[in-house]
């Protein structure tokens, strides 16, 4: 029976953000599951929609024999600790020196991002492949599932056998991902040959506004990625990278497999140039906090579903704490009715809330707490309006079923504006996060949901339209804003834009 290994960490990190991501961050999980080990690893990589279950589904139909070792993530944020990254590194480790030691491997699957940095280590995938790979030797094949953001280096393509990235932003096909890894593993295991690398970086910086694979250009360029694909190229990605990693290799990326050298490069430079045939298309219309809201407020008097606001520069997915509050006050101040907005995480208010119960009206100095500039907590008075411990299923296609919990949380309202209060950081992806404090969403005519694009796996099918709006946040919208210091000279630090060029000290 084919014995392989398997494991995963997880994490896209902002170095501009305000929080770092310690070693609670990953037995936690935030919007992800719970770190697991060994045999737990089985159980919890069940029917959701991440990288190893998908795997787990496809490895169990070759028949082969799984040996768990460590599985975790945590939510986007600043740094991995480096206390964090080495215990979960020698986790990792301790279980494939087990597996190994209870007999021959044939192969080491791994799902991991593609955009971690610790405090002491810029190429975080990188590194684990490299200790991972003096573990096991180089005869042994290493398959490797990304996420779409990932800013992927020349040392984790030399390293590993295969990588394949997500296609969908939002990532609806993580487990898919995880599938199509099994069967390239399969082709690898069925035969001596060794499939040939290719690996470009494109010039410009993307921002992940306009990333979304559900509209252009880049719904077209994955299209026709998939039309590039053949016996003779069986995997070819395209990872429009994480555009607030500052160093070297941030960026996008393509790498392909070939059956040749030949293949797989022409492959990879067909990719390059319809992507930079898009340099153009990768920018769009942003809104000012109250501009979009009176945007909003016009489009829903006639409108018979809500008007979804994406406040991008809060996205927890994206780094930042979830918790600032310019389009909490633009709605208010705009006197926006049947509005909600979420979530806020702030454990003191929903604390707060909790001691007060249903009913009551609480004074609270609400969210604003991590920092961020031009932004600052909103001291106002708030009716109570639903509480909940935090525990329910996300059934939307993003989340796909999975557990999640928020810590004690509330309901809250002030004016006609409505507010998801939560204890723990997760962003706001699914209609469940509002219903489990008692607001209907298909009821608001606006919702402002802390994400950038992964809501729009769920909220699409129920908004009128969906618009952006840049409020203060660790994630601009605009990465000419980020103060690179670190990337690598030359990169357009957006489309079109200037090209990056260190300061001489």
């Amino acid at each position: 029976m084919i014995r392989i290994a398997i494991g995963g960490f997880l994490h896209e990190t902002n170095t501009f953000a305000p929080t770092k991501a310690d070693y609670v961050a990953f037995q936690q999980g935030g919007g992800w599951p719970a770190m697991c080990e060994g045999a737990e690893l089985l159980k919890v990589m069940r029917g959701i929609n991440v990288g190893a279950a998908g795997f787990v589904e496809q490895a169990e139909t070759y028949g082969w024999d799984l040996v768990p070792t460590i599985w975790c993530a945590a939510s986007p944020s600043a740094h991995v600790t480096q206390d964090a990254y080495e215990r979960v590194s020698e986790k990792l480790l301790a279980g494939l020196k087990s597996a190994m030691a209870d007999g021959p491997l044939d192969a080491v699957y791994l799902d991991l991002h593609g955009a971690m940095v610790a405090e002491h280590i810029d190429d975080g995938e990188g590194e684990i492949l490299a200790r991972v790979r003096t573990l096991i030797g180089h005869d042994i094949p290493l398959v490797v599932s990304l996420d779409l953001h990932g800013n992927i280096t020349q040392r984790s393509i030399d390293l590993a056998d295969a990588m394949i990235a997500y296609r969908t932003y939002p990532h609806i096909d993580m487990a898919d991902t995880g599938r199509a890894c099994a069967r390239h593993l399969a082709l690898i295991l069925g035969t001596t040959t060794e499939f040939a690398k290719a690996f470009r970086q494109l010039p410009f910086l993307i921002p992940i506004s306009w990333q979304c694979t559900s509209d252009q250009p880049a719904k077209a360029i994955y299209e026709k990625l998939a039309a590039l694909e053949s016996d003779r190229v069986p995997t070819l990605s395209f990872a429009p990278g994480f555009p607030a990693a500052d160093f070297a290799d941030c960026g996008p990326s393509v790498f392909a497999y070939g059956v040749t050298q030949a293949d797989a490069d022409h492959a990879a430079d067909a990719m390059v140039a319809i992507i930079a045939g898009h340099e153009d298309d990768f920018d769009g219309k942003i809104f000012a906090p109250d501009d979009g809201v009176q945007y909003a407020m016009a489009i829903a008097k006639t409108a018979s579903k809500p008007v979804v606001i994406a406040d991008t520069q809060d996205n927890p997915g994206a780094g930042g704490d979830s918790d600032t509050t310019g389009m909490l006050r633009a709605l208010v101040r705009n006197d926006a009715q049947r509005a909600a907005i979420g979530v806020i995480y702030d454990p003191v208010a929903a604390a707060a809330a909790h001691e007060a119960g249903v009913g009551a009206t609480v004074r609270l100095s609400l969210g604003g707490k991590s920092g961020i500039p031009d932004d600052a907590p909103y001291d106002n008075e708030f009716i109570v309006e639903q509480l909940s411990d935090g525990e329910f299923i996300a059934p939307g296609p993003y989340y796909g079923h999975r557990q999640m919990s928020m810590g004690p949380s509330a309901g809250l309202r002030i004016g006609g504006v409505r507010v998801v209060v939560s204890s723990r950081k997760a962003q706001l992806a699914d209609q469940a996060m509002y219903r489990y404090v008692g607001i209907e969403p298909t009821e608001q005519a606006i919702l402002v949901n802390k994400s950038s694009v992964h809501f729009r796996a769920d909220f699409e099918p129920i908004a009128e339209t969906i618009i952006i709006c840049a409020a203060p946040g660790a994630m601009p919208a605009d990465t000419a804003a980020l103060p690179w210091t670190r990337l690598r000279p030359g990169i357009r630090i957006k489309p079109n834009g200037a090209a990056f060029a260190p300061e001489e000290n």
